[in-house]
């Protein structure tokens, strides 16, 4: 079973980079946007009757086997999402972390990723702010 941190690391990056025509399933890691691409298919945000909309961001490592290294950290959360939402969105985080790791690394890749921390951004909102709304201020987690 891989360890939360691994699980975070695939997640975040995952929703940086989106998704692409193929799945990153289907091969292997080879390139930082794979890293992406394979954690956004692990990716499932909590329902809207579970949680508002936020922005998340994790800090994890991975080992050359593609396993999490250490522990994943919270880095950034919407200033006013609810303790609740916040609770939902680390959840899901580390659920997509666990459907992904071990990440199926190269052996180029394992020896560049090994180590190396990656900041993956979960960006969920559905609606960009207004203009006329204040910009949000960041919340040390």
């Amino acid at each position: 079973m891989a360890r939360c941190g691994d699980k975070l690391l695939l997640v975040a990056a995952l929703l940086l980079l989106g998704t692409s025509g193929a799945a990153a399933e289907d091969g292997p890691v080879n390139t930082i946007q794979d890293v992406f691409r394979h954690l956004r298919t692990c990716w499932r945000p909590p329902p809207p009757s579970k949680a508002r909309p936020l922005d998340i961001t994790v800090v994890v490592s991975f080992n050359r086997s593609g396993d999490i290294l250490g522990h994943p950290r919270i880095s950034y959360e919407s200033q006013e999402a609810s303790d609740n939402d916040r609770l939902q969105y680390r959840i899901a985080v580390m659920e997509a972390l666990q459907r992904c790791t071990p990440m199926p690394f190269t052996d180029a890749m394992a020896g560049a990723a090994a180590g190396r921390p990656f900041a993956i951004q979960f960006r969920n909102r559905k609606t960009s702010p207004d203009k006329t709304s204040p910009p949000t201020q960041e919340r040390r987690a």
